[in-house]
């Protein structure tokens, strides 16, 4: 066997395990220790309110549990998912008392998985730095994506905002909504506590932490609670996960140069959308349980993604949709998509690098693996660059070309062949090109089209 062959075969093993669904067995692996607990998830609220129990259950109900029960225990946002392995009792515990918390409890071994609504800072991977390298692939894994929604009272007549008004609403420089716009009323500002992934998120991406909160905000530690307290006030404004929107109304958002959109699945799951987020669940590098990497699996599977997506959340598996007939860009790249269906996977990479980064990594697996589904076996992919703003156009294109031939070259050590790749340099950016703008606007988009379709479309532009 060559080293294509091979590398092919171990590629078509990891599919397998990555999207079939996690099968009852025998439940050997489902032994705890004396006191019956599996494994405790601790961090994220946004994660652990709902989501965590959900893929626990689940997960139990797989292995062969029995009389499975989600208990609340004496803290609020605490809880234990039971069952029975034969006549032992068993059972996770889940503590979700924001991201933070997750990682000071995989440092004191009061966890063995933590929960983010954040990526994991610096200090942190420095403190876990016993457990190995806390960035690895390994180590940090995307579980779904979130869109972190402004609300307000479904009585308020505003539909979108800037990044910049929210900010000033925040900060306490925009006091009432007449300044905005909306009505002569004083503004009642919620937002999640410091503990919080989500306020964590909110400030780095609103705030950009240089701005304070204003002291007249109003903290809640659940998305929920906040989210009920503007549903009750027609002056409140808030943020909370995609999950938490029902009762509250959702505006659009939009960056510098940029037009607003609103968290839609295909926006938030491309990561266009200005506050889209990535949860992430952290394990140890080094040697995590087998059957802490067994759940892992499964909350990254195919089945496990459509529970989060079920929830409210937007799934890792890959959805399409046609292009808009109203859609702006250049000429060329707007006859390149028409009759084509655009992917919710955008390749993003490692910051100040060429190198794709660990959601991208995973993402060129669900590509492949989406691609050779029955139903795509006559479909074609196109990948288009974008990037930054650089001295001169030319150069952004040249880079943003690049960055698609390095996703055209891993799609292509796993046997799948794609078009010419296109670069558009900085042209239609997804945020402002400073900052943390910068790489969010170097990404690939990932469109599809039937072979036929394209070749009619090329001949009626001719």
């Amino acid at each position: 066997m060559n080293h294509r062959q091979h590398k092919l075969t171990h590629t078509v093993f990891f599919l397998i395990a990555l999207f079939t669904p996690l099968y009852s067995h025998a439940l050997s692996t489902l032994s705890p220790e004396n006191s019956g607990r599996l494994f405790a998830i601790k961090g994220s609220n946004t994660i652990g309110a709902e989501l965590a129990p959900k893929w626990v259950v689940e997960f139990l109900e797989k292995k062969g549990a029995k009389s499975i029960q989600i208990r609340s225990l004496s803290k609020e946002n605490e809880y234990r998912v039971t069952g029975k392995n034969g006549e032992k009792d068993i059972y996770v515990d889940i503590y979700a008392h924001g991201s933070s918390t997750g990682f000071s409890a995989l440092n004191e071994n009061e966890a063995d998985i933590a929960m983010s609504s954040r990526p994991i800072r610096n200090n942190e991977v420095k403190l876990l730095q016993s457990y190995g390298d806390m960035t690895n692939v390994s180590a940090e894994h995307i579980v779904a994506i979130d869109g972190l929604a402004v609300i307000v009272n479904k009585h308020n007549p505003l539909i979108d905002l800037t990044l910049k008004q929210i900010s000033d609403i925040f900060s306490g420089e925009v006091t009432n909504w007449s300044q905005i716009g909306g009505a002569n009323q004083k503004i009642s500002v919620y937002a999640r506590d410091n503990n919080s992934g989500t306020w964590d998120t909110f400030n780095t991406l609103v705030l950009k932490n240089t701005k304070q909160l204003t002291s007249q905000a109003t903290r809640f530690e659940s998305n929920d609670h906040l989210a009920d307290r503007v549903a009750q006030d027609t002056s409140g404004i808030g943020f909370v996960g995609l999950a938490s929107t029902s009762r509250v109304k959702t505006l659009g958002i939009s960056d510098q140069y940029t037009s607003p959109l609103q968290p839609q699945p295909l926006y938030v799951a491309t990561e266009d959308y200005p506050l889209s987020r990535r949860l992430f669940m952290y394990t140890p590098e080094k040697i995590p349980l087998p059957i802490v990497e067994e759940f892992i699996h499964y909350v990254k599977s195919s089945e496990g993604q459509a529970i989060a997506q079920q929830i409210g959340f937007i799934s890792l598996n890959p959805i399409s949709q046609s292009a808009p007939e109203d859609m702006d860009g250049p000429d060329e790249y707007l006859s390149l998509v028409k009759n084509s269906e655009r992917l919710s996977i955008n390749f993003r990479f490692r910051e100040n690098s060429a190198q794709l980064d660990n959601k991208a990594k995973q993402d060129i697996l669900r590509l492949v693996s989406f691609i050779q589904l029955p139903q795509n076996k006559n479909k074609r992919i196109q990948l288009i660059g974008f990037g930054d703003l650089k001295q001169n156009n030319q150069r952004a294109i040249v880079l943003s070309k690049l960055r698609a031939t390095t996703v055209k070259s891993a799609l292509y050590d796993h046997g799948v062949i794609t078009d010419a790749v296109v670069g558009f340099g900085p042209f239609m950016p997804v945020a402002s090109h400073i900052g943390s703008g910068k790489s969010k606007n170097q990404r690939v988009e990932v469109w599809f089209y039937d072979e036929t379709q394209r070749d009619i479309n090329r001949f009626a532009t001719r």
